[in-house]
C-alpha cells in the first residue's frame, strides 16, 4: 500500500498544474510536513453561514445585484452533492432552453458542490464569483478572468488557495 506522502508530488502537480515549479514545491513541502491544512485554517478562519439552498440563492443574488445588474436572471441556485469536486467540478453554470408554447425560455442554474457548505467563506465567495462570471463570459478567457477580478480583487490568490484546500481535503493528514 502506498503512503499519502509518496503520492503527494503527483497530488501537488495535479492540483497546481500550470503554476511555477517553485510554488508547487513549496505547497508540496507544506503538505509533506503536515502544515498545509493548518496554514489554510489560519489564513481562512472565517466560516460562512450559507448552509441551505435558499441561503445560497440569496447570497448569489446579492452578489449578482451588486456586480452584474444587467445579467439575465437565475432560475435556480443550490448545492449539488452529485458534483465530483475532486475531479475538477467545483460548481456549474448551465443554460437550458425550454419550449413553452410558441416561445423559447432559457433557464439559468448555478450549482455549487456540497463540499463548500463547510468551506471557508472566502473560498465559497470565489466559487460563486467564478460561476456568476459565466453569466457574461462562457469561456475561460481574458475577459472572463477580468470580470472575476472585478468582482473579487483577490480572485487569483483565492483560486490558488482553493486548489491547496482541495489538495488538503483529498488526503487529510
Amino acid at each position: 500500500m502506498t503512503s499519502p506522502h509518496l503520492a503527494s508530488p503527483s497530488l501537488a502537480a495535479r492540483y497546481l498544474a500550470g503554476y511555477p515549479p517553485e510554488l508547487i514545491a513549496q505547497a508540496d513541502a507544506m503538505y509533506r510536513e503536515g502544515r498545509l491544512a493548518d496554514h489554510l485554517a489560519r489564513r481562512y478562519a472565517e466560516l460562512h453561514e450559507v448552509r441551505s439552498d435558499t441561503a445560497l440563492f440569496d447570497y448569489v443574488q446579492a452578489l449578482k445585484a451588486r456586480h452584474l445588474r444587467n445579467a439575465p436572471p437565475l432560475n435556480f441556485v443550490g448545492y449539488d452533492a452529485k458534483l465530483r469536486v475532486l475531479q475538477q467540478a467545483l460548481g456549474t453554470h448551465t443554460r437550458r432552453t425550454q419550449v413553452q408554447g410558441a416561445k423559447l425560455k432559457t433557464r439559468r442554474e448555478i450549482r455549487v458542490a456540497t463540499l463548500f457548505k463547510e468551506a471557508p467563506a472566502a473560498l465559497l465567495h470565489m466559487i460563486v464569483v467564478h460561476e456568476l462570471a459565466h453569466l457574461r463570459e462562457l469561456e475561460h478567457n481574458k475577459a472572463f478572468y477580468q470580470l472575476c477580478q472585478h468582482m473579487e480583487p483577490d480572485y487569483f490568490q483565492l483560486e490558488f488557495d482553493l486548489r491547496l484546500y482541495l489538495m488538503a481535503m483529498e488526503h487529510p493528514q
